[in-house]
């Protein structure tokens, strides 16, 4: 059974939705970076189901690409959240603004 292109579409934006909703509304580190990742894995989404739509599989070479971006951006960042961890005991972004030296 082959899913329509506007099924995918609808299923992607939802999850892009979620992935905005969550780090808008969350007020801890690492919800705010699953969000950002949720969102990419909906632009991947998007670029998988363009490649079947399309018969192109440059799609599929972009998701790889997308995929990469993402384990690194998980990488700093978590490094990033241990780091804030330990300096400020608190996950809360609002306490960035105290990092100043």
């Amino acid at each position: 059974m082959i899913v329509p292109l506007e099924h995918v579409l609808l299923f992607a934006a939802a999850l892009f939705f979620i992935g905005l909703v969550t780090v808008v509304a969350r007020r801890n580190l690492i919800m705010i970076l699953l969000g950002v990742e949720v969102m990419l894995n909906a632009a991947g989404v998007v670029f998988v189901a363009a490649a079947l739509r399309w018969w192109d599989i440059a799609g599929q070479g972009m998701v790889l690409f997308i995929m990469g971006v993402a384990a690194a951006e998980i990488a700093v960042g978590l490094t990033l959240v241990f780091r804030v961890w330990r300096r400020t005991r608190s996950l809360n972004p609002d306490s960035l603004k105290t990092l100043k030296d």
